[in-house]
């Protein structure tokens, strides 16, 4: 099994991948060998790239907080939602910061306010939202993740500290990439997900390669045999990796790929 993250792994920052990793991509599916992307995006999102990569596996979403089928009618075959207080508690929490964020409620984006933020968020990832006004007073069953984003990226970091804290051992609280803090339940890390399909197709963890880029892939490649960080991701995802490969600008995820699943892939 191949684990990869999206964005700044695959995807470069014009949202697409060379045609060089699509083609790996590619002929990896056509050997047999289950492609995963794990990702922090919402599932109507990585369904559509998975489906442009043409891939035939089920999709990790929300850090893990989702794992859905879509070559099986969007089943789903893992969900962990949030704790509904804990939610509540958080948008309190970002509100009296002022923080923007986006909350996640059964796949769908919702934000208290139209905004820049989640104007050029879901534009860059071709998604649909929702302006619902206060969410305190939103039924919210089934919450997938909170998102806050701010472009003061030592704001970001300095709450991404205080609410791991805080919410310490009730609550995964990881930045997805410079601007973003991402709340999710604590069991739902892509160590976890990966783990779940391991274990659902009988595949050990030796056989597991794993790419990512951040913070919040620190757990995705903890659960995999060979441990890639890619050539632009940070620095504490590089301490847990076995290997480092090139940027994703220049097709880090194939060139991993070649060295150690097979020279064969070498396109």
């Amino acid at each position: 099994m191949l684990v990869l993250d999206i964005d700044g792994t695959i995807f470069r920052k014009d949202y697409t991948a060379t045609q060089r990793v699509q083609n790996t991509l590619k002929s990896l599916v056509q050997d047999g060998i289950k492609v995963v992307l794990c990702t922090g995006r919402m599932y109507a999102a990585t369904k559509s790239i998975a489906k442009e990569l043409g891939l035939n596996t089920p999709v990790i979403c929300y850090q893990g907080g989702l794992i859905k089928d879509f070559t099986n009618g969007d089943s789903t075959l893992w969900e962990q939602p949030m704790d509904e207080a804990l939610a509540k508690d958080v948008i309190r929490e970002l509100k009296q910061r002022n923080i923007f964020f986006n909350l996640y409620i059964n796949d769908v984006l919702m934000v208290e306010h139209d905004d820049r933020l989640v104007r050029e968020y879901v534009d860059d990832r071709n998604i649909e939202y929702k302006v619902v006004g206060d969410c305190e007073n939103l039924d919210i069953k089934g919450v997938n993740k909170i998102l806050a984003i701010d472009d003061n990226v030592e704001l970001i970091a300095d709450l991404q500290k205080e609410m791991a804290e805080k919410y310490k051992n009730k609550l995964y609280v990881i930045r997805s990439t410079p601007r973003f803090c991402e709340f999710s339940d604590p069991k739902a890390t892509k160590g976890n997900a990966v783990r779940f399909l391991a274990g659902l197709w009988g595949i050990k963890k030796e056989e597991i390669m794993a790419c990512g880029d951040q913070d919040n892939d620190i757990e995705m490649l903890l659960a995999a045999g060979t441990k890639v960080a890619m050539g632009n991701a940070t620095e504490d995802l590089k301490k847990v990796a076995d290997y480092i490969t090139d940027s994703v600008d220049n097709d880090g995820v194939a060139n991993a790929v070649v060295k150690f699943i097979g020279e064969k892939y070498a396109l």
